[in-house]
């Protein structure tokens, strides 16, 4: 028998075979069989080497029509057994999935979340870092480095959680800043910061305060820094979060940690300043409280005072969220209702 009339036989063979296999498994088998590296193709071929050499070239075109014709079969029986396959475990499906799938519900950010990532979004413009920190923080960087001494009466003010006699759940973000101005080399340019989290402390007792709440203090230390680059700097963020035709104000404060502070008002997005029940009637509404960093504060992170100076700054991003969309109640963001917290779902 010529090697043409074998590889003939071995094409009608392998079709046969092709035709009466039942399933893939099967079919795998045929292929490696005929076509793979040591099958039944290859062993008739390896016969080239007795032909005449202006035999070759017909019998390796003939050798090689005959490979394609194998391999476009299997390929069409492979697709007709999946597809056969398929059909076989539908009729057994007792699900019919031709019915419209049920809608699942997308979760979106906590009302929350979004205020504090616009903030974010803020700052990271006016090219803030954000660094956060630990919420069970010590005594010494919550108080002491905050200008806070054991006797002074504003730790009254801070009452909080504590683990053990100078181990507390921190009362501010301030102790973020602390760490991070002690680390900082200036020698590598200015300080801007922002720190967000969670924050503990004894609060009022009524429904716009709770026992547990978010913050966002900034930081800005460098030379020549003044009140003036606090106010511009808070006029950017609160007309962001507010809207550009809002002014605002600074009315002349007191906190351990700054000298001058200020508190910081908006004039009313409600009313434009008319006075209304936003605003008590005033015009104006309370934000956040700032000023310039105490010189004591610098000093005790081994910071020039002389050299050196800053602002901070924080505000509540519930307070916020509060103003912006009108809840009355700080405790339902915090109660987990579905009713309350889809108002605020992102759309997109």
């Amino acid at each position: 028998m010529s090697l043409k009339e074998t590889l003939e036989q071995l094409k009608k063979e392998t079709l046969t075979k092709i035709e009466s296999t039942q399933t893939l498994d099967h079919l795998n088998e045929i292929r490696v069989q005929i076509l793979g590296k040591k099958g039944s193709m290859t062993e008739v071929l390896r016969g080239m080497k007795d032909l005449d050499p202006e035999m070759r070239p017909v019998i390796g075109g003939f050798a090689n029509e005959v490979r394609d014709h194998l391999t476009l079969e299997l390929e069409q029986k492979k697709v007709a057994l999946e597809e056969a396959a398929l059909n076989a475990a539908l009729e057994k499906e007792t699900i019919d999935v031709t019915l419209p799938g049920h809608e699942f519900k997308v979760g979106t950010p906590h009302i929350l979340t979004q205020v504090m990532e616009e903030i974010e979004d803020v700052f990271l413009g006016l090219g803030y870092e954000v660094i956060e920190g630990y919420e069970v923080e010590e005594d010494h960087y919550n108080f002491e480095r905050m200008n806070i001494p054991q006797d002074h009466p504003a730790r009254d003010m801070h009452d909080t959680f504590y683990i053990s006699e100078d181990v507390l759940l921190r009362t501010h973000t301030s102790p973020v800043q602390a760490r991070t101005m002690e680390k900082h080399d200036f020698s590598t340019g200015p300080l801007r910061m922002i720190s967000p989290g969670k924050v503990f402390r004894r609060d009022s007792d009524d429904a716009t305060h709770s026992h547990q709440f978010h913050q966002i203090e900034g930081l800005v230390i460098d030379e020549h820094i003044t009140m003036g680059d606090l106010k511009g700097t808070l006029e950017v963020l609160l007309k962001k979060l507010f809207g550009e035709d809002r002014e605002i104000r600074l009315r002349p404060s007191y906190f351990p940690f700054t000298e001058p502070s200020v508190e910081v008002d908006i004039s009313c997005f409600k009313c434009g300043g008319k006075g209304c029940n936003v605003c008590k009637q005033t015009g104006w509404i309370e934000i956040l409280g700032a000023g310039i960093i105490h010189p004591n504060v610098l000093e005790m992170s081994g910071i020039d005072a002389t050299k050196f100076s800053g602002f901070a700054f924080g505000l509540g991003p519930d307070r916020v969220a509060m103003l912006k969309y009108g809840v009355n109640d700080i405790r339902y963001f915090y109660q987990n209702d579905l009713r309350f917290l889809e108002q605020f779902k992102v759309k997109g």
